[in-house]
């Protein structure tokens, strides 16, 4: 074996993810790791695409936006996965300046209630 594979628990301890979550990337096919009897053994691939996982997990994608987007490498290539982010890519940029915009009004509705708040407790 060699020792770029990574144990089931040596992939949980290095993403920090549960083993729950590790199991359900898997049954949704986001990852498919080599196994050896019940053991599980990720590979670079198998990082590689738990690190581009991870990472649009946090940018807020949904998994099936994630998974569809992987499957496009395999399927037709970089090119067309390149393509595909760069519509993800958009799209996810308008919903967070869509929500940045909301939670700027809702903190100036909120300072403003506490202001006024204040200022009677002040007359």
């Amino acid at each position: 074996m060699p020792d770029t594979m990574l144990s089931f628990k040596e992939m949980c301890a290095r993403f920090a993810v549960t083993p729950r979550t590790l199991r359900y990337y898997e049954y949704i096919e986001l990852l498919a790791p080599a196994k050896d009897g019940r053991s599980r053994l990720y590979g670079p691939r198998e990082v590689a695409r738990m690190t581009l996982i991870l990472r649009g997990r946090r940018f807020g994608f949904s998994l099936e936006d994630i998974r569809q987007w992987l499957l496009l490498y395999d399927r037709k290539g970089t090119r067309e996965q390149n393509l595909a982010w760069l519509g993800l890519a958009d799209r996810q940029l308008a919903e967070l300046a869509r929500q940045r915009a909301e939670l700027d009004t809702t903190i100036a509705d909120l300072r403003a209630l506490r202001d006024s708040t204040a200022a009677r407790l002040d007359d």
